[in-house]
């Protein structure tokens, strides 16, 4: 069964001189004990030691600080709920216990609108094996020709 979370806060980061790295990201509310998801990545493309370490790709975080590298499978955005596919070997390192995550949107449209602009850049980098298999960010009911929605 998917873990659903309202989500009222939503970001979209991508500014180099301002931001540490590119993030994404949906939580429950400002509060630090809420659920939330972060996806993030560098800037700059990943350097040897990245490579070495399985760290070439996007990151997601969840509470308690649970990381997970090239772990999305799939996100898709239809009507007011994102919904992520992640790998089952992932959950562990995640502390989440069922591979799909559900977040409804609640969140300002500006805000939610940073997001949708600013998440598949951020699954798109790195190594092309760890990408996820379907990036479905649009507007709407994921009707053809909606800003935002493709497959990889």
């Amino acid at each position: 069964m998917a873990y659903r979370f309202t989500a009222r806060v939503a970001c979209g980061l991508d500014d180099p001189d301002e931001d540490d790295c590119m993030m994404a990201g949906l939580a429950e509310s400002d509060d630090e004990e809420a659920f939330s998801l972060l996806f993030m990545c560098d800037f700059d493309e990943p350097d040897a030691q990245e490579v070495s370490l399985g760290m070439d790709t996007h990151c997601l975080v969840t509470p308690d600080q649970g990381t997970a590298y090239g772990c999305v499978r799939e996100v898709e955005l239809s009507g007011d709920v994102l919904r992520v596919l992640l790998d089952p070997a992932s959950l562990t390192a995640l502390g989440l216990t069922d591979p799909v995550v559900e977040a409804v949107l609640r969140a300002p449209a500006a805000d939610l609108a940073r997001m949708r602009d600013v998440l598949p850049r951020i699954l798109e980098y790195g190594r092309p094996a760890a990408r996820p298999s379907l990036i479905r960010l649009s507007r709407s009911n994921g009707s053809a020709g909606d800003a935002g929605a493709f497959t990889t």
